[in-house]
């Protein structure tokens, strides 16, 4: 099952370190930004399972993030968590009128923020049900991939990577990076097992002689791409 992908965004360097250190033990995959341009960015380049926003940062502030989140059609549904210091009533109505799914009051304890994230992300449903890229396509739901009507049968670790590439198509990935987000408990596995998982995924895609969709960069890693000429 692929790890959901929780984006914080907090310019308390301390208590950002603290968030995402804790929710990386829960299993989470964590990235942080400091501010509200660069979780724009952030988002824009990755779109998170969830978004912890915190209301008062430098620059754009939450709400402002907030509100231009969900006037987008990309990221209208993206799940929002909003974390501040101001504990009225009006301000946690004001930031779920503009659109956050849950408020949080800081200081919470490390079991509250758990216990949020974790319902927060039960109801959220997925992102994207159906996953294309040229002639392949993933069925999430069901757990069915296709290429060009062919029904593939990929194993456990081959489907999450495969999931993984698909949500990230032309992006470069490290052994690393595809380890960290493909095995639920990456310390006792060795990089060049990747490349085993990547092998056969390959052969599986390619079988009814397709072009090949990954994309070797040596020194770097892969990415799912159009093939090129020389492919």
């Amino acid at each position: 099952m692929q790890k959901p992908d929780l984006l914080v965004v907090e310019d308390d360097p301390a208590l950002a370190r603290l968030i995402c250190y804790n929710l990386e033990k829960q299993h989470y995959v964590v990235r942080h930004a400091p501010d509200g341009e660069e979780a724009l960015e952030q988002v824009r380049k990755r779109r998170p399972d969830l978004v912890l926003l915190d209301w008062m940062l430098p620059g754009i502030s939450g709400l402002e993030v907030c509100r231009r989140l969900r006037e987008q059609p990309r990221t209208a549904a993206l799940p929002i968590l909003m974390l501040s210091a101001r504990g009225e009533e009006t301000d946690s109505v004001r930031g779920l009128d503009t659109g956050a799914d849950d408020y949080l009051v800081k200081p919470f304890g490390m079991d509250a923020l758990f216990a949020r994230v974790k319902a927060i992300l039960r109801r959220a449903p997925p992102a994207d049900k159906t996953l294309q890229f040229e002639d392949l396509s993933m069925d999430r739901v069901a757990h069915k991939v296709e290429r060009g009507g062919r029904l593939l049968a990929l194993g456990p670790t081959e489907y999450r990577l495969l999931e993984f590439l698909l949500l990230h198509p032309a992006q470069v990935f490290s052994r690393e990076e595809l380890l960290k987000h493909a095995w639920e408990r990456s310390s006792s596995v060795e990089l060049r097992t990747v490349d085993v998982h990547i092998r056969r995924l390959r052969q599986t895609l390619n079988e009814g002689g397709e072009p090949d969709l990954i994309r070797t960069v040596r020194a770097r890693g892969y990415a799912l791409d159009k093939p090129t000429e020389q492919d």
